[in-house]
């Protein structure tokens, strides 16, 4: 037994050493020198596949959420990076005259016939400005839109419904591939009232006159009198609607916009003039309605009538005619264009009454001047109609006299109208009292536009009528005497300016005589005041040329 213990106490046990490891600073603690090692504990293992279970069984968690739940959100959103949709624009659909001739055509790009007459009319596309996409649904600023004309006015019916392209891009951003999943639908057609031959011609005439005679520009307008349609609308000078529309000639542009003869403007609806006589034709019947004068009386043209100077009382103030024409009644005083006859029935003088300012201003309304039309077209301007009031406003407070009535009875002082105010009134006339609204679309199911009728004495438009026809067969429309149809006409000289140096050269007027189916006018722009050749002659040259190529309108 001594033997034993002594023998187990010679051999060094580490489980019965305890190492005080503060009393051997060499150790290195850190690198755990000194310590006893543990052994893990049996429960580690365990807590360790629990944290691996855990991991695992959010992963498993998360990866469903995103492949099952959100897997379609996150396709979608993949896919989107990679393809694209865009819009697809189908073709413009084509602006064709009356008669179904195309007047536009799309190969490449918009295209349109130049030195035709036709640029005021049928404007231009361009894309959208940022105005536009505010204002429109419009897809993108790639798409083309109507800017002016008849291309704005029917643009939603032109554009048509756009499809839909989807492209694959790569990470680079090139297109990978493209395909069409929703194919565009192509703008439809339009017919609008336009003749385009009649429409050719008159803008030819127009600007031959004004090149040859010096007027700085001219309007034409042959409207039915019967639906409202205009078969011809045109102004002289015109832009090239190509330029605009494909916008690469920025110096046309340019000198367009900036040029002084204005080419941009549409004199036809938007130019104001001054309109002289062919005026007259309205204050006869509204001197007629009024019972202020019987058609058969005779009033004496010696050249001139004079009333006492308003600002002294001791001078006479001389209003003159353009010539002395004798005794002449009313046919007579229309034919041959008496300033005295209509001084006297529009203010008065020596014991005839006379309408007034304000029952001028009346009838002057009635036919529609100081108003817009209604055409489809936009710009359209409004004339101004003098009274006392304007002129109180625009010239310091002075006081309306006769005077300034006599000179409105003509056509002349503040009075200013449009082509296309006044293609209406004279249409009006012809067709006996309906004021209609002029449109560009063409109807081939009897539609008529929309009209007023007037409140003017019928058997007033005889008188007129025989009038306007003396003027053509013996008075200052003698120019328009065809032997193939039967014109009824009106002419009308504005002087311009104090110095009266310039004129507005104007013509109106309807035919057939007997059976009116279109009215018509013209007016050139500031011509010399000399001049003799105008507005008679413009519409003469149209005329004999329309009773061989298109004489289905004298029918």
């Amino acid at each position: 037994m001594i033997f034993r213990r002594r023998q187990k106490k010679g051999q060094i046990d580490p489980d019965e050493i305890f190492l005080d490891s503060v009393n051997l600073p060499q150790f290195d603690t850190q690198q755990f020198e000194g310590r006893l090692e543990r052994a893990i504990a049996k429960s580690s293992p365990y807590l360790l596949g629990v944290i691996f279970t855990l991991v695992f069984g959010i992963f498993i968690w998360k990866a469903e959420a995103l492949q099952v739940e959100r897997g379609e959100m996150y396709r979608a959103r993949s896919m989107s990076n990679t393809l694209r949709q865009i819009p697809v624009f189908g073709e413009r659909g084509l602006i064709l005259d009356r008669n179904g001739v195309e007047l536009v055509t799309n190969d490449p790009e918009r295209t349109y016939p130049a030195e035709e007459g036709l640029a005021h009319i049928l404007g231009y596309v361009g894309y959208p400005g940022e105005t536009d996409l505010a204002e429109q649904h419009y897809l993108s600023t790639e798409e083309y839109i109507g800017k002016e004309g008849a291309e704005k006015v029917l643009n939603s019916e032109l554009r048509g419904v756009a499809g839909k392209k989807i492209i694959e891009v790569n990470a680079k951003g090139e297109v990978a591939s493209e395909n069409i999943y929703q194919p565009p639908l192509p703008g439809s057609s339009f017919k609008i009232s336009i003749d385009s031959r009649v429409q050719k011609k008159l803008y030819e005439y127009i600007k031959g006159v004004a090149v040859d005679r010096g007027f700085e520009g001219g309007a034409g307008i042959i409207m039915d009198v019967r639906t409202g349609e205009l078969i011809a609308l045109t102004s002289y000078p015109e832009y090239d609607a190509n330029a605009f529309t494909s916008g690469k000639d920025s110096d046309y542009i340019s000198a367009a916009l900036n040029d002084k003869e204005r080419p941009l403007l549409n004199r036809a609806l938007s130019g104001l003039y001054a309109p002289g006589s062919v005026v007259k034709p309205m204050m006869a019947l509204a001197a007629l309605t009024e019972k202020i004068i019987s058609p058969e009386k005779q009033i004496l043209s010696t050249g001139q009538i004079s009333i006492p100077n308003p600002y002294d009382k001791t001078k006479a103030t001389v209003f003159k005619d353009w010539k002395a024409h004798g005794y002449v009644d009313m046919r007579r005083a229309i034919a041959v264009s008496s300033d005295v006859y209509f001084y006297v029935i529009g203010g008065g003088f020596q014991g005839q009454a006379g309408l007034g300012i304000s029952r001028i201003e009346k009838y002057f309304k009635m036919f529609g001047f100081g108003d817009r039309t209604g055409i489809e077209l936009e710009g359209e301007k409004m004339g101004v109609i003098p009274n006392p009031e304007w002129k109180a406003k625009n010239f310091d407070g002075e006081a309306w006299y006769v005077g300034n009535t006599y000179h409105t009875s003509i056509g002349q002082y503040g009075l200013t109208v449009t082509p296309l105010e006044m293609v209406r009134a004279i249409a009006a006339v012809a067709n006996r009292g309906l004021l209609l609204t002029p449109t560009i679309v063409h109807r081939e199911d009897g539609f008529t536009a929309s009209s007023t009728k007037l409140a003017i004495d019928p058997k007033a438009f005889n008188i007129v009528h025989e009038g306007m026809r003396l003027a053509v067969t013996e008075g200052t429309a003698a120019g328009l005497n065809l032997s193939g149809i039967e014109i009824a006409a009106k002419t009308g000289t504005a002087e311009l300016g104090a110095s009266k140096a310039r004129v507005n050269s104007w013509v109106e007027g309807f035919f057939p005589y007997d059976d009116p189916h279109y009215a018509f006018v013209v007016v050139m722009e500031r011509g010399v005041v000399h001049n003799t050749v105008g507005g008679v002659f413009v519409m003469r040259q149209l005329l004999d040329w329309m009773g061989v190529y298109t004489p289905e309108y004298f029918k």
